[in-house]
């Protein structure tokens, strides 16, 4: 569906110039290729987590509108291509888009640039050491040592509870199937402990 928005809604088709770049939270190419499998808009992979860090993202998938002007006009919020989920996270695709083709052809209600700043959270003092254990779990990694790694995956996890994009990003780089029951289990605490809600303007 982001495919046929990006169409829909670029110079090419009948919007007004909206490009959509999707950018994968993963270590490896391969880990990505059998989800952009046909793609055509542009697919970045930010294995060293710099996009993660400079614009707050702590789940995926996390959507953020940035206008011509490179300025944020909608913060930080979950959203899907399709309904093939639905059932899980519970969260209607259609509402995004709809959305998102008002803001192309201007008839959607953009929020004051004081209303994206309130709602844009700057790290705690602990998810900002969670990052900084995490990009050093990824570079004992690189570098072969495995168990040093797991063990700053680890304290990643236990200072930044909430953040998905390092604890659900360190299950494959510790062997764990980031699609397995250990992610259930993990996504059941993280919705008891916030009510499933993603960010601020949820």
């Amino acid at each position: 569906m982001w495919q046929a928005l990006a169409t829909e809604l670029s110079d090419d088709g009948r919007g007004g110039g909206l490009d959509i770049i999707a950018i994968a939270v993963d270590e490896r190419t391969d880990d990505v290729r059998p989800w952009i499998d046909g793609l055509t808009m542009p697919v970045l992979i930010d294995s060293d987590r710099v996009f993660c860090d400079l614009y707050g993202v702590t789940n995926v998938p996390t959507v953020v509108w940035i206008d011509e002007d490179s300025r944020i006009v909608r913060p930080n919020s979950p959203a899907f291509g399709d309904d093939t989920f639905k059932e899980f996270h519970g969260i209607d695709s259609a509402k995004h888009h709809d959305d998102l083709r008002g803001w192309v052809s201007g008839s959607w209600n953009a929020p004051s640039a004081a209303d994206v700043a309130a709602l844009r959270t700057a790290p705690t003092a602990d998810e900002q050491a969670a990052r900084t254990h995490f990009r050093l779990g990824v570079w004992l990694l690189r570098s072969g040592h495995t168990e040093h790694a797991a063990k700053q995956f680890a304290r990643a996890g236990e200072l930044a509870p909430d953040d998905f994009t390092i604890r659900r990003a360190a299950m494959p780089l510790v062997g764990v199937d980031p699609f397995g029951q250990e992610f259930f289990d993990l996504y059941e605490e993280w919705k008891d402990r916030t009510g499933g809600r993603y960010y601020p303007a949820d």
